[in-house]
């Protein structure tokens, strides 16, 4: 993002925002709920909406805390009508997308979503052994290979009108999986959540979605426990010069690039810097940062901290996991 286009943002609560293909406008920053636990995740999503400023909630059903997450909304005391909510369908639900809109809905206790997103471009077994992770007797997951994720968009692109969700949009999503879909949709995607980080930039991928008018959102946006991210040199460097923090330079490097940030904490103190560090980061970051920041992966140090062991090829590059291997029955 240049700096005119920086200054544009419009600002609420001064949380800039980012306009999405139906019009809708995202907050750039939201708070994430991946891996929080449900005793501790009630407070934190109260104090970033009632304390921090924030007015964007990223939620899942395979998450297993929409509740806690629905309860923190409440206790916030912030009107539903002014927090987005985000929220996904899970890899069991592929051919019942609205069955699991309708629990979502009732364990967040609101009517509507404001985001929807496809999880996983993965089906798995509706009728398996888990809810959640259905696995074959060989101990791989079960995956419904031969579901078409055409079919789950179609069903996605129902609930928008019936007024259930506002928007949809998906996740984890290759160029190879987007093209899946695409030619029968009536709907484009307005976001793809990914793991996106100076570490695992997906430029290539990036660019096409741009190209698509989907708009990137950013989750592990600074890599795992005990992140490389934030002690990198450059990030040092970087932070030191324009007295930030390492995760304030992470984060304001996403959002000057008009990727949804979405940083997970349950600590109010790193909920509240989280915000106010982006946003003081934004008006920072100088065009030589930037190059700096979209060149580390190229360097040398491309990494990936999210790869599921999905038997499938979902058609990333740098996806270095290997893929399982089935295991002998006995």
């Amino acid at each position: 993002m240049n700096q005119r286009s920086c200054q544009s943002f419009t600002l609420i609560m001064s949380v800039p925002t980012i306009k999405l293909n139906n019009g809708v406008q995202i907050p750039a920053v939201g708070l994430g709920t991946w891996q929080s636990q449900p005793s501790e995740v009630v407070a934190a999503v109260a104090y970033a909406l009632k304390e921090a400023g924030y007015r964007h909630i990223d939620c899942a059903w395979g998450y297993n805390n929409e509740k806690e997450v629905g309860e923190g909304i409440r206790q916030s005391g912030v009107p539903r009508s002014e927090v987005f909510i985000t929220s996904k369908v899970w890899g069991t639900y592929h051919s019942r997308v609205e069955e699991a809109l309708d629990e979502t809905l009732a364990n967040l206790g609101t009517d509507y979503l404001d985001l929807y997103l496809i999880h996983w471009p993965i089906a798995l077994n509706p009728k398996g052994n888990h809810p959640a992770f259905p696995t074959l007797p060989n101990g791989l997951r079960d995956v419904v290979h031969s579901w078409k994720l055409s079919d789950t968009w179609k069903q996605m692109e129902a609930l928008v009108q019936k007024g259930k969700v506002k928007t949809i949009g998906i996740s984890n999503f290759s160029v190879k999986k987007i093209e899946e879909i695409l030619p029968s949709a009536e709907i484009i995607p307005a976001v793809n959540q990914l793991e996106l980080h100076p570490y695992n930039p997906q430029h290539e991928l990036l660019a096409y979605c741009r190209s698509k008018g989907i708009v990137p959102q950013a989750y592990s946006p600074l890599g795992s426990t005990n992140s490389p991210l934030l002690k990198d040199d450059v990030v040092l460097k970087i932070a030191q010069k324009h007295t930030l923090q390492p995760s304030d330079v992470l984060l304001g490097w996403l959002v000057v690039h008009d990727i949804v940030a979405l940083p997970k904490s349950v600590t109010p103190s790193r909920i509240a810097s989280n915000l106010t560090g982006t946003i003081t980061a934004i008006g920072k970051l100088d065009k030589g940062d930037i190059a700096e920041l979209d060149g580390l992966a190229a360097s040398g140090k491309q990494k990936r901290f999210i790869m599921p062991p999905w038997p499938v090829d979902l058609g990333f590059d740098n996806w270095t996991a290997p893929m399982p291997q089935p295991q002998p029955t006995a």
